[in-house]
């Protein structure tokens, strides 16, 4: 007899953005396969200057006496304040705003979800789906309802345009505590504009609820419309905005430094701040090296900051247009979304597969057993399949997202280890 576990843990399977991972692990020819992982955001490029150089002296100045202490729970005060750099570097007056550094945007988000809906909640988050696969988990683990207002792929790649009315009619009718955006968009590649996200605003002041924006990925656009934020919307356009704002931030996206589990919760409302702070003592606080390493920012200018946002624009423009092209190309008939923002676009193969097709057995067969040779070399693909990023996982079914982290000449190689790998899929 052992003890039992329980039934949470018992029905838990992995998430979409880590299960390929997980079972390419376990393949007895792993280490003769080069994998190209575009499953999860796990950004390899190098972190900001700043933050490397801080990295580079760490032991020489700080910590040189071997002893890391726990930081206060709300965070340090360089960390924080350099969260509101680069919140101000948007053009954004600060000085009204409340952050509270946690272990990683993650936290952030589960933080959020408890002080929005709490624990066990028959009050519910709404979301646009498909959406994060995270937020529907930790809904899950704190029995928290998700709703959701979808949004369709159309057949050109790009989404329909959001439905106001819709999503105004159903904060009407379910009576959510908050509704989520993320403007530069994961799992999508979408971009909403400060237009789209003024017009949500007034929605949720209308229907006093929360306003959430993670903003993870701000910065990140790759059209002329320039960048969007929550901090963006003005009292004067939206009377009654003020105090009902909440922000996700990270340092893994925009900062490379995904390792380094670095997040913020931010607030223009003070009673939400003191609470979350409160909640976050059971936690101690954050990783206090990694604090050290991202409150180099608090010192960048806005200019040095917005030349940073420049470059990684630049790269991710570069690199994800060509292969939306190009794995076109090779898959003809493949729907591509158009890269709008973030680091992501989605895959649907609901014209060139058959019925039964499913993208989760896809997944598993690229990263269990799938291989292809490129000059002498084996190769295979890990994707996130969809399905786990609908609140219903009905949807998505021949839909995957990529995610544009592995370095440049791997990624350049998807469109044929792809193709190959489909038509062997579909040779079985």
């Amino acid at each position: 007899m052992t003890p039992k576990i329980s039934t949470h843990f018992n029905n838990r399977l992995p998430s979409s953005i880590r299960e390929a991972q997980i079972i390419f692990s376990q393949r007895e020819d792993q280490n003769s396969i080069q994998v190209v992982n575009l499953a999860i955001g796990n950004v390899s490029l190098p972190m900001h200057p700043a933050m490397q150089k801080r990295m580079n002296e760490l032991g020489t100045n700080d910590f040189s006496d071997g002893v890391v202490k726990y930081t206060p729970s709300v965070g340090t005060n360089e960390a924080r304040q350099a969260f509101l750099n680069i919140i101000g570097s948007e053009g954004v007056d600060t000085r009204n705003l409340n952050c509270l550094i946690t272990d990683g945007g993650s936290q952030a988000m589960e933080l959020m979800m408890l002080g929005v809906c709490g624990p066990s909640s028959e009050e519910p988050l709404m979301l646009l789906d498909p959406a994060y696969t995270n937020y529907i988990e930790f809904g899950k683990r704190l029995s928290i309802s998700i709703i959701t207002s979808n949004r369709h792929i159309s057949d050109d790649g790009t989404f329909d345009s959001l439905d106001y009315d819709c999503i105004d009619s159903m904060i009407q009718k379910e009576r959510p505590r908050g509704l989520l955006v993320i403007p530069n968009d994961n799992p999508t590649g979408q971009f909403l504009s400060q237009q789209a996200l003024n017009t949500i605003g007034k929605i949720c002041v209308k229907n006093d609820i929360w306003m959430i924006s993670d903003e993870a990925y701000r910065q990140l656009y790759y059209g002329e419309d320039g960048s969007s934020s929550i901090w963006n919307i003005k009292e004067e356009d939206i009377p009654g905005i003020t105090g009902c704002r909440i922000s996700i931030e990270s340092a893994s996206k925009v900062w490379n430094a995904c390792g380094l589990r670095i997040g913020g919760l931010v607030t223009d409302n003070e009673n939400f701040h003191t609470k979350s702070v409160s909640e976050y003592t059971a936690n101690l606080c954050a990783n206090a090296i990694g604090q050290h390493i991202f409150g180099s920012l608090a010192h960048e200018s806005h200019h040095n900051l917005n030349t940073w946002y420049e470059s990684q624009r630049n790269y991710y423009r570069n690199l994800m247009i060509p292969l939306k092209e190009n794995i076109l190309k090779a898959m003809p008939g493949l729907i591509v979304t158009t890269p709008e923002a973030a680091i992501y676009f989605v895959l649907d193969f609901r014209h060139i597969c058959h019925d039964s097709f499913d993208a989760r057995d896809f997944v598993k067969y690229c990263a269990s057993k799938g291989k292809v040779n490129i000059s002498g070399k084996d190769f295979t693909l890990l994707l996130a399949p969809m399905n786990g990023f609908y609140s219903d996982p009905s949807y998505g079914r021949t839909q995957m997202r990529v995610a544009m982290v592995e370095p440049e000449d791997l990624i350049q190689k998807t469109p044929e280890i792809l193709s190959q790998l489909y038509s062997d899929y579909l040779s079985l």
